[in-house]
């Protein structure tokens, strides 16, 4: 239920950032206000449960690289909302475990195995079949890019945690210190603040609320959890259900369309992160059903 929860909640991204988008709010200033709250959320919570704020000096530098990285993910997916529909942005930004495999084959010498290699078909053939938005037209490039971009930066985020020092961090206060180190980039781009627009009307401050609070920490608190009861495979499986929130709210409340055509893109980018993700327990349990029985632990 927590995986569940976890995934669905980050699927309504778009939920709350198309209306403040549509009162006139830039990238910047929605994913400002969505950081800025998160943090003071974290922060509240850490205090009541006690935790301490305290990182050393060798943790410092990878919390600010990671947090950048986390931050440019949000801006390129942010972003590539004002070029394509919602929903197709947020499966297309599923690919990120495919790169994640890509990227560890790469630089740490992890084998592909027939699986991942099947998953990456999977995955680029949902895409291609994506290119095409509801309407029959092509999908705007600078969108596609950006989303790519996120995805990129999200799966460098993934290795970066767990191959570097902070490895063990607590889950709570990594993701205090990844947002707050992340929220510069928007500090930086807004003029400290002097850029950032003002929310318009009192009722859009519940989108901007319920965005630090649903897709943010709610999100990634159930995620941790989630993974602490059922593992961190059946929990990413459970991910799937991320676009699909995306492209249920997209359709249903901003008319997004929906043609056959992109449903088979969304199911194959899904099966192929579900591969993707499965592959390694799959194949360890395939291989012990077929040593002789003696050999069996």
């Amino acid at each position: 239920m927590l995986g569940a929860a976890a995934a669905a909640t980050y699927g309504m991204n778009p939920l709350f950032a198309l209306p403040l988008y549509q009162a006139g709010l830039g990238v910047d200033s929605v994913l400002f206000y969505r950081y800025s709250m998160a943090i003071v959320i974290l922060a509240v919570i850490m205090k009541l449960r006690g935790e301490s704020f305290a990182i050393t000096r060798r943790e410092l530098l990878p919390l600010i690289v990671m947090g950048l990285l986390f931050s440019l993910s949000s801006f390129f997916l942010f972003s590539s909302y004002n070029y394509m529909d919602a929903g197709i942005a947020s499966t297309m930004l599923f690919v990120y475990p495919v790169m994640v495999a890509v990227i560890m084959a790469l630089c740490f010498h992890e084998a592909l195995s027939a699986v991942t290699v099947i998953s990456i078909v999977l995955a680029l053939s949902g895409i291609a079949l994506l290119y095409r938005g509801g309407d029959g037209a092509a999908l705007n490039l600078t969108g596609m890019l950006l989303v790519m971009l996120s995805a990129l930066a999200y799966a460098i985020y993934i290795v970066g945690v767990n191959r570097s020092s902070i490895a063990s961090f607590p889950s709570l206060k990594l993701t205090f210190y990844v947002l707050l180190f992340g929220f510069s980039i928007y500090l930086v781009r807004l003029d400290f603040g002097t850029a950032l627009q003002v929310v318009p009307r009192p009722w859009l401050w519940l989108d901007a609320a319920a965005l630090a609070l649903l897709p943010t920490v709610l999100s990634l608190m159930a995620t941790n959890l989630s993974a602490q009861y059922i593992g961190p495979t059946p929990t990413a499986i459970l991910g799937a259900l991320e676009p699909v929130t995306a492209v249920f709210f997209g359709v249903l409340i901003f008319g997004e369309r929906l043609s056959p055509r992109l449903l088979g893109g969304i199911l194959l980018v899904i099966m192929a992160v579900m591969l993707i993700v499965a592959g390694k327990p799959l194949a360890h349990k395939l291989h012990h059903l077929h040593l002789p029985h003696r050999h069996r632990i």
